[in-house]
């Protein structure tokens, strides 16, 4: 920082409205601001197209062309090999071990603030700017104002270092103000529609991008109540808990009831199905907790909410570490809980900690 209170500030354009408006509030308020789209795939057609990713050429010139408007420098850094590596082979293995993985969650954690972050720091900057919408107040990161568009949940992996050197410009405007306010800055993105499921999926077929890299595999469909065989499949990692849809289930449930998939066993292969209410559970235990909040790690019981998948339901429960996992208590039942997926936790709207979800009672 210099004696002005002036930041060195690497803004992360990923080619949307709300890294371009993120962009031009930093630049606007003064700091010494670049501008850098990551090129995520060394094949850039293989991605979304038509607006829908973060990561294709049409982001890229989008991107050029919001940081030409603001009159900042802009570059593009290439990360395909980084985020092959620990953004879609992570994807890949974690489906393969009979878990659902989070690849935003994963990418913001590795690639934006990780590999970016480390690099930004070595060649001078102060901090990254990003368009999630969250705020950081303090050092301390909240859920934005925008409930609906919140994005504190896939940031809550992220360390209280890695958040002392982040920006996150948006978090106290709703998107349709973000919008508004593209617009009024001449911002060509303004009316981009924002990016949906999972950029290095083209056409958004998991099961199928999956099957391409692990091969089909036929197994059973084991109903829990009964135990016996009601269907089979072409390969367990093309489901998750809780799913209960493209099951083709040849015989129908006794009580005439849909079945949702309870578990995933990859070693046997095995889908296990059941009635919704056997999708219930209170108990949690997740891995590799993170503390980042204002709260120190908590070895007693403490009382808090958690979520426990991006925009979901949250759930009130006690919270404590033991053995370097994460016991998590639910005050009530949740369903479709997978491991595999982050939860994060909060006092309020203030995010304390987080964990991936290991398994679940």
């Amino acid at each position: 920082m210099g004696p002005t209170g002036k930041l060195r500030v690497l803004a992360a354009m990923s080619g949307g409205v709300d890294s371009a408006v993120a962009a031009a509030r930093i630049a606007e308020a003064g700091h010494d601001v670049t501008g850098v789209h990551l090129a995520l795939s060394s094949n850039p057609q293989s991605y979304r197209t038509g607006a829908r990713g973060c990561c294709t050429l049409e982001d890229a010139r989008d991107a050029r062309r919001a940081a030409d408007v603001i009159g900042i420098p802009f570059y593009v850094w290439d990360m395909a090999e980084r985020f092959h590596r620990d953004v879609v082979e992570d994807f890949v293995s974690e489906y393969a071990a009979g878990r659902t993985p989070n690849p935003c969650l994963r990418c913001n954690e590795k690639i934006k603030f990780e590999a970016v972050l480390d690099k930004a720091l070595a060649l001078g900057f102060d901090a990254v700017a990003t368009g999630h919408h969250a705020r950081l107040v303090d050092g301390v990161l909240r859920r934005s104002v925008d409930e609906a568009k919140d994005q504190s949940y896939v940031l809550g992996v992220l360390t209280r270092e890695q958040l002392a050197h982040a920006i996150f410009p948006l978090g106290d405007s709703t998107k349709a103000q973000v919008r508004e306010e593209a617009a009024r800055r001449g911002l060509t993105v303004a009316d981009k529609p924002d990016s949906h499921d999972i950029c290095f999926i083209a056409d958004g077929d998991t099961r199928a991008f999956l099957a391409e890299r692990l091969g089909a595999s036929e197994g059973p469909i084991v109903d829990a109540l009964t135990g016996r065989v009601v269907g089979s499949h072409q390969g367990a990692y093309g489901f998750t808990v809780g799913q209960r849809k493209g099951l083709h289930i040849d015989r129908p449930a006794a009580d005439g009831r849909p079945r949702y998939v309870l578990s995933i066993e990859p070693v046997s292969n095995t889908v296990t199905v059941g009635p919704r209410s056997s999708l219930e559970v209170t108990s949690i235990a997740a891995e590799r907790p993170v503390w980042n909040g204002p709260l120190p790690e908590p070895y007693e019981p403490i009382t808090c909410t958690v979520q426990l998948r991006a925009h979901g339901e949250v759930y009130g429960c006690r919270a404590q570490v033991s053995g370097g996992e994460l016991h998590i208590q639910l005050d009530r039942p949740a369903t479709g809980v997978a491991a595999g997926q982050g939860a994060v936790l909060y006092d309020g709207d203030v995010v304390i900690g987080s964990a991936t979800i290991a398994s679940a009672v």
